[in-house]
C-alpha cells in the first residue's frame, strides 16, 4: 500500500525563535500600518538608495541540534590545559549554585542597566555587596560597581590622577612590574592626551617631583610583594596622586593599598568565580579615598529611600556620566560588568571572609610548596617575598623545560631568554606541583607541609568583610533562596518586554548560551600558545566574515569589550590613519547634536576637539550646516561621528551626502553601530560611505546585557584603516591595545556566532524587517493620544520611535518620569527617558516580541494617556493620582487607604497580570535625597534592625 503525504507544512524553527509575531500576526499589524506587505513596508522606510543590491547568503540556516554540534566540534579544537601564566588571569572555582543560579539563569543575564531603581533592587543589593566587598579589602573608602577590566581600570586611574592632582605636570609613573597588557592600554590612553608614560623600578626611577601619578603592581606580574608607604608618602609630597593595583585575593593575607596610603586601589576580580574564558568578560575594580568619590569612573550604587522612607538603592551621581555631561564626564555609561561583578560578589557572600583567606592561604602555601621543591632541585627563586608567583633563573633550560611542561599538560610563562615565571591559583592540585617540578628534572611527592615567605610586616592586621551578609548561612540552600529573593526584585526580559529606544534588548537564546560554560571555552588563559585556541580562532574569523558581509567592512577587531571602547578604538583607528599620512594637524570632530552622548567623550579621549552640528527641524542633521563646518574646518577635519539610522529613529536620505562631504574635505566617516538593528540584510553601513563602525554585539547579535554589562563593541572598518587597528603585545605588537585581552571578551562570542549560524543570512534580514514592522505598529496604535517626534517624508518610522510625553506635563502636571514608574504598575520597565530629546521616552520593540506582547505595552500607554486626560479634565487630583504614586507595592493592598482613586486601579492597570504580577519591592526613590546622603557600601547593621522590627 501507498501512502501519499498531503499535509506536510514547512516550518521555519530558525525565524519562530527568534522573531516573536507569527506570520498572521505580521499580516494583523501590518494592516494596522497600512501596508501592503512587508516588504512594500521596507520600501516605504529604508531610502532606495542605501539599499543593498545583493542579499546575505552564507548557506541554509542550522538547527539548534545542528548549532550545537558544530559548536562542540569547534570547541574541540581548542586544547584546554593547565596555565599557570598568570599576569592577572587566574583557574578559578565557579561554585555551581553561582553557575547555575546567576550565570546561566535569565532572570540575572537578560536584564538591563539600573536606571530605572525601583524594578532593579536586587541587582543593586549584589553590587553593593560588590563595593563593600572591594572596600573592605582594599583598605579604601568607596568603590564603585565595576569596571571593564584590569588594564582599562588602569587607563582610568591615570585619567582620574590627572584629574584629581590639579598639577601641571604630564608625566605619568607605570610600575615595570605592571602586567604587560597594563603598560601598553595606558600608553594608549595617554599618548593621545599628551601624558608621557615612565616606566621603572618605583623605587629607584621614580622622582615624585616630575609626575602627576603613579602605579604599583601588588604583587608584581613576577610576583614580587613590595610594601609602597614609603614611596607613596613621598608622591603626597609633591602633591602627587598613588594607585596601587592589587590582587583581590591576595588582600586577604596582605597589608592593604589604604594601609600604604594610596589615594586609588584597582584590579579584576576575575578570580573570584568567574572563568578566565580566553581573557573576558570579567569585572574589574576601583576604589578612592573619599575626597576623591565624585571623580571616580564607572557606576555607583547608593543607598537612599523611597516615597514610604524605606530604604531603597539607586545609581548615585548619575550627572557624572558621559550620556548627560557629554565630553567632561567622569563616568561611561558603558564601562561596568554587572554580570560579572554579580558573580564575584556572590563568590564572596558564598566563602565569606573566613573561606577567602582559607583560598588564599591554600594557595601560598602550595606556591612556597612549589619553590621549596624547585630550591631542593638546585634553582633559586627571584623573589624574597610573593603571594602566587616565583620565577627561576633556568638559564639555557628555559625551552626545555617550557617543553617538558607542555608535554605533561601544564603551560608555563616564558621571561625574557632564561627566566621562567610560574603562578598557581585555587584549582592547582599536588599533582600539577609534581609535574612542574619533575619538568625542572625532580621527582618528589607534594604531600608535605610548606612554609611560609609572607614576613609579619607585609601581613594584613586589619578585619574585613564584617558585615552581615558575608556571614549568612552558606548551606546551599540558603545561598540559592537569596539568589532567588534578589532576582525577585528585579524586572528583567524573562518576566517582559523591555521596549528600551537605542539599547536594543531582543531574546538571548537558551541555545546560544549554553556554549560559554563549556570547559573549552571558559578556561582557557589568554595568553595560550595560538594553537591551544584554534576553536576560538576558527570562531573569530568565521564570525568576523559574517560581520564584515553584513556590514560591507574589509576587517573587524574584537577587541573593544564594550561600546564606547568601541567608539574609542575607532577614533583611535582614524587618528592613526591621519598621523601616518602626515596629518597630525587633522584634530577636528563634526558631531551632530542628536549623537549618543558617549560620542562627543570618546572624541576628546582621543584628544580630538569636537564642533557640534545642528539639527533641521525634522531631526535630521542640518546639511547646509555641516557643509559650512566641514569647509571652516576642512584643513583640520579628521571625523565624523553620526548614527544611522539616526537617535531620531529614522532613515536620513542625505546620509551619502553627509559622507561625501566628510570625504571631500579629508575626514573620515565613523557611523555608529548603536542601531544596526535596522540595517543587518538592508543596508551596509560600509556602502553607504561609512570608514569605520563599532557594532554592539549586546544589542544587534543577542549577547545579553547582563544588568550593564558584558558587552562587546568591535570595529570594522574599510580596507585603508586596516594597518592601524589596535595591537596587542600578546600578539607581537603594542600599537594601540584598547582592552586586557587580544580579543576583548570572548568567551561570549559563541552568542553571536550561534546566533548567525541558526537564523542564516535570510533570517538576519527578515528580523530587520520586523524589527521596523512593530516599531511601526506601536507608532501607529499610540496615535492620537501620543505623537511621534520624528517620521520620515512617508511617515514611517525606523526600529526605533521618540513619543512625545511632554503635552501630559502641559495640560496634567504629568512628566516622563510619572510615565515610567506608571509603566512598572503594569509589569514595563520604561523605554528610554528623556533621551535623545528630554521630556520624551524612546521606544524600541525589537523583531523578538509577539504581538500580544506590543499590544500590552500598547494598552498600558494608552491607559496613561486616559489617566492623564482625566487629570485634566478634573476626575483625579493633580497631586495625588495613580502617575503621582507610581509604582504601587504590596504595601498599598494593606492599611489605610486615603487616595482618591481604587486600590485596583492603583494596582491592577491595564495591561498588567492578575496572576503573576510583578510587584515593584519599593515605591518611587528618593533621587535627590540618595545624592545628598550618599552612601555606597552596605549599611550598618543597626539599620537591618530597624526593617526587622
Amino acid at each position: 500500500m501507498t501512502f501519499k503525504r498531503t499535509d506536510y507544512q514547512p516550518y521555519d524553527f530558525a525565524n519562530r525563535r527568534h522573531i516573536g509575531p507569527s506570520p498572521e500576526e505580521m499580516a494583523e499589524m501590518l494592516k494596522v500600518v497600512g501596508a501592503e506587505s512587508l516588504d512594500a513596508l521596507i520600501d516605504e522606510t529604508v531610502p532606495k538608495a542605501i539599499r543593498q543590491a545583493e542579499p546575505l547568503a552564507w548557506g541554509a540556516p542550522m538547527t539548534e541540534r545542528e548549532a550545537l554540534d558544530r559548536l562542540r566540534e569547534t570547541a574541540n579544537m581548542n586544547r584546554n590545559l593547565v596555565s599557570l601564566l598568570g599576569q592577572g588571569y587566574h583557574g578559578t572555582i565557579t561554585p555551581p549554585v553561582i553557575q547555575r543560579n546567576i550565570l546561566e539563569n535569565p532572570a540575572w543575564y537578560t536584564a538591563y542597566t539600573p536606571y530605572q531603581p525601583e524594578i532593579s533592587q536586587g541587582r543593586l543589593e549584589a553590587l553593593l555587596n560588590f563595593q563593600t566587598m572591594v572596600c573592605d579589602l582594599t583598605g579604601l573608602d568607596v568603590a564603585n560597581a565595576s569596571l571593564l577590566d584590569e588594564a582599562t581600570a588602569a587607563a582610568e586611574a591615570m585619567a582620574m590622577a590627572e584629574r584629581v592632582s590639579k598639577s601641571k605636570r604630564t608625566t605619568f609613573f607605570v610600575d615595570a612590574e605592571c602586567h604587560p597588557q597594563t603598560i601598553a592600554v595606558v600608553r594608549t590612553r595617554a599618548e593621545p592626551l599628551g601624558w608621557d608614560v615612565v616606566v621603572g623600578d618605583p623605587m629607584s626611577d621614580l622622582d615624585p617631583a616630575q609626575v602627576f601619578g603613579a602605579i604599583f603592581q601588588y604583587p608584581g606580574t613576577n610576583g614580587q610583594v613590595r610594601d609602597f608607604t614609603d614611596v607613596i608618602a613621598k608622591l603626597h609630597g609633591e602633591n602627587a596622586i598613588a594607585i596601587v593595583a592589587a590582587d583581590p585575593l591576595a588582600l586577604a593575607l596582605l597589608k592593604t593599598p589604604g594601609e600604604m596610603g594610596a589615594d586609588i586601589a584597582y584590579g579584576s576580580t576575575q578570580r573570584f568565580g568567574v572563568p578566565m574564558g580566553y581573557g573576558g568578560p570579567h569585572a574589574a575594580y576601583m576604589a578612592v579615598k573619599d575626597q576623591y568619590k565624585r571623580s571616580i569612573p564607572g557606576r555607583l550604587v547608593g543607598v537612599s529611600v523611597d516615597a514610604r522612607g524605606n530604604r531603597a538603592y539607586r545609581l548615585a551621581l548619575q550627572t557624572r556620566e558621559q550620556h548627560i555631561r557629554r565630553e567632561k564626564a567622569t563616568s561611561n555609561i558603558c564601562t561596568a560588568q554587572v554580570l560579572l561583578a554579580v558573580m564575584a560578589s556572590m563568590y564572596g557572600v558564598f566563602h565569606g571572609p573566613l573561606g577567602i583567606k582559607a583560598i588564599a592561604q591554600r594557595v601560598h602555601e602550595r606556591t612556597v610548596m612549589l619553590a621549596e621543591g624547585l630550591e631542593k632541585i638546585g634553582y633559586a627563586i627571584d623573589q624574597d617575598v610573593f603571594f602566587d608567583t616565583i620565577s627561576v633563573d633556568v638559564g639555557r633550560l628555559q625551552g626545555a623545560i617550557i617543553r617538558s611542561a607542555l608535554e605533561a599538560g601544564i603551560n608555563l610563562r616564558p621571561l625574557g631568554k632564561n627566566r621562567i615565571a610560574i603562578t598557581l591559583d585555587e584549582r592547582t592540585r599536588p599533582g600539577v606541583i609534581e609535574t612542574v617540578w619533575r619538568a625542572f628534572g625532580g621527582e618528589m611527592k607534594a604531600d608535605g607541609k610548606a612554609g611560609w615567605r609572607i614576613p609579619d610586616k607585609h601581613l594584613r592586621k586589619s578585619d574585613y568583610m564584617t558585615h552581615p551578609i558575608f556571614h549568612m548561612n552558606r548551606a546551599e540552600s540558603e545561598m540559592t533562596r537569596y539568589i532567588r529573593r534578589l532576582s525577585d526584585r528585579d524586572l528583567a526580559l524573562d518576566r517582559s518586554m523591555i521596549p528600551l529606544g537605542s539599547c536594543t534588548m531582543k531574546l538571548n537564546a537558551t541555545a546560544e548560551m549554553l556554549p560559554i560554560t563549556w570547559p573549552e571555552f571558559s578556561e582557557l588563559h589568554p595568553f595560550v600558545p595560538a594553537d591551544q585556541a584554534l576553536g576560538y580562532r576558527h570562531l573569530i574569523d568565521d564570525l568576523s566574515q559574517k560581520l564584515c558581509q553584513i556590514t560591507g567592512y574589509d576587517a573587524i577587531s574584537m577587541q573593544p569589550n564594550s561600546g564606547a571602547q568601541g567608539e574609542y578604538a575607532g577614533l583611535l583607528t582614524i587618528r592613526a590613519y591621519h598621523l601616518a599620512n602626515g596629518n597630525a594637524h587633522r584634530d577636528v570632530c563634526l558631531i551632530p547634536t542628536s549623537a549618543h552622548g558617549t560620542n562627543p567623550a570618546s572624541a576628546q579621549m582621543v584628544g580630538m576637539k569636537v564642533i557640534v552640528v545642528a539639527a533641521a527641524d525634522n531631526g535630521d542633521i542640518d546639511v547646509e550646516d555641516f557643509r559650512a563646518k566641514a569647509e571652516q574646518h576642512s584643513e583640520n577635519l579628521a571625523a565624523c561621528m553620526i548614527t544611522y539610522p539616526s537617535t531620531h529613529g529614522v532613515f536620513e536620505e542625505t546620509v551619502r551626502d553627509i559622507c561625501a562631504i566628510t570625504h571631500e574635505h579629508g575626514g573620515q566617516v565613523y557611523l555608529d553601530g548603536a542601531n544596526l538593528n535596522a540595517l543587518v540584510g538592508l543596508a551596509r553601513p560600509g556602502d553607504i560611505g561609512a570608514d569605520v563602525s563599532h557594532l554592539n554585539l549586546h544589542k544587534t547579535f543577542c549577547i545579553p546585557h547582563g544588568g550593564g554589562g558584558p558587552g562587546m563593541g568591535p570595529i570594522g572598518v574599510k580596507a585603508h584603516l586596516i594597518p592601524y587597528l589596535p595591537g596587542h603585545p600578546q600578539n607581537g605588537g603594542d600599537h594601540g591595545p584598547v582592552s586586557a585581552a587580544p580579543f576583548g571578551s570572548p568567551s561570549i562570542l559563541p552568542i553571536s556566532w550561534s546566533y548567525c549560524l541558526m537564523m542564516g543570512g535570510e533570517g538576519l534580514t527578515q528580523a530587520t524587517k520586523v524589527a521596523i514592522l512593530s516599531a511601526n505598529y506601536i507608532a501607529k496604535r499610540l496615535e492620537g493620544a501620543f505623537d511621534v517626534l520624528y517620521k520620515s517624508k512617508a511617515g514611517r518610522v525606523a526600529h526605533e520611535c521618540i513619543i512625545d510625553t511632554r503635552p501630559l506635563q502641559q495640560s496634567a502636571g504629568v512628566t516622563v518620569e510619572d510615565v515610567a514608574k506608571r509603566l512598572i504598575d503594569s509589569g514595563f520597565h520604561a523605554p528610554t527617558m528623556s533621551w535623545p530629546v528630554s521630556g520624551t521616552l524612546m521606544v524600541e520593540p525589537t523583531e523578538s516580541e509577539t504581538k500580544a506582547e506590543i499590544d500590552r505595552f500598547c494598552e498600558a500607554m494608552l491607559a496613561i494617556a486616559r489617566e492623564a486626560k482625566d487629570i485634566e479634565e478634573g476626575g483625579l487630583d493633580r497631586d495625588n493620582n495613580p502617575l503621582k504614586n507610581a509604582p504601587h507595592t504590596v504595601e498599598d493592598l494593606v492599611g489605610e487607604w486615603n487616595r482618591p482613586y481604587s486600590r485596583e486601579q492603583a494596582c491592577f492597570p491595564p495591561g498588567s497580570f492578575r496572576v503573576g504580577k510583578y510587584w515593584s519591592p519599593v515605591n518611587r526613590v528618593d533621587n535627590v535625597y540618595g545624592d545628598r546622603n550618599l552612601m555606597c557600601s552596605c549599611p550598618p547593621v543597626s539599620e537591618y534592625l530597624e526593617v526587622a522590627e
